[in-house]
């Protein structure tokens, strides 16, 4: 019989990764369908899948799209009421699900919703990628309770709480399918970083709430795919962050915040030449040539997505510009 869940795990190989977390999916998950799709991977991820995984479901995309790209496609091919996009790279907990779920069901404004996401290799402090729930500052500068740049907060039950936020993380994302699809899901322009802070931003646009609860904890290993000092990375996140702000940024913000973000990466990337050489400030560069290039597009895209008013939540404080 068809569950209610449906967990999504993004693949390109990432044998090792499947091999080592998977048994906790598996044995903490029952109450969930679990799929693996394939990013046509290179290794022998399928494979070893088929033979020593055989619950679970396998997806095979025909090429590598990317995360973004990757997830459209794949889920596509998943029925299910609500699905858990989680990275490879997670190990998740007893009875995670269940608080989640919980949830959802007393609150159908609820769109999507993060676990509390802690480090595995140090698991009394949290994770850089999520944390506990994610926020964004009045530059556009996505940040996390429990983690602000690279400083991150040791796990003392401060955020044991369930609360509202303004977006959740990719690694552990759950998300009624409904609403994703409403979206048209990720922008696959995108291919990977900030793509999850984008949609969450289109659904509040749209009258939905986003949260977090501390009751649901997985641990995150990070860096699985892009280590954190790649210049891709650096690439990847100002182009596409510079995108997600032209894309559901409120008028009169628009225009001078992005303006104000263009002159302040200029100073990053002279930074980031010092500090981590020379591809990293043509990273900076190649971000806003990308986001140039993509301008066009996204302004469509944003005609599409956005409405005479704007709703807020109290985490956004674009409202302050207004």
């Amino acid at each position: 019989m068809q569950k209610k869940l449906a967990i999504a795990i993004l693949n390109w190989n990432g044998k090792s990764w499947l091999e080592k977390f998977l048994p906790s999916i598996i044995n903490f998950s029952q109450n969930a369908d679990i799929y693996v799709i394939d990013n046509l991977s290179t290794d022998d991820s399928v494979e070893f899948l088929q033979n020593e995984f055989p619950v679970v479901k396998v997806i095979k995309n025909d090429k590598n799209y990317g995360f973004a790209g990757g997830y459209n496609e794949g889920l596509k091919k998943i029925e299910a009421e609500y699905y858990c996009l989680l990275n490879s790279d997670v190990e998740v907990t007893e009875n995670w699900t269940e608080p989640v779920l919980q949830l959802f069901e007393k609150d159908s404004s609820i769109s999507a919703i993060q676990p509390k996401i802690l480090s595995y290799n140090n698991k009394n402090f949290f994770e850089f990628a999520g944390a506990a729930g994610g926020l964004i500052d009045n530059l556009g500068y996505p940040y996390c309770r429990g983690r602000i740049f690279d400083d991150l907060e040791e796990d003392k039950g401060q955020y044991n709480d369930e609360t509202e936020i303004f977006w959740a993380s990719g690694c552990s994302l759950f998300i009624r399918s409904k609403d994703f699809w409403e979206q048209k899901g990720f922008d696959e322009r995108f291919f990977a970083h900030q793509e999850e802070i984008d949609l969450c931003w289109r659904l509040i646009n749209s009258g939905k709430k986003i949260f977090y609860t501390g009751k649901s904890k997985v641990y995150h290993v990070g860096g699985g795919t892009l280590n954190k000092q790649s210049a891709q990375k650096t690439y990847l996140n100002i182009r596409n962050n510079l995108s997600m702000m032209l894309k559901n940024l409120p008028f009169p913000s628009l225009i001078w915040l992005i303006f104000f973000r263009l002159c302040l990466d200029g100073a990053a990337g002279i930074y980031f030449g010092f500090k981590l050489g020379f591809p990293h400030l043509w990273a900076v560069a190649r971000a806003h040539f990308g986001f140039y290039g993509q301008a066009s597009g996204t302004w469509k895209l944003r005609q599409k997505h956005q409405k005479d008013k704007f709703y807020q939540t109290k985490w956004l404080i674009f409202k302050h510009f207004l």
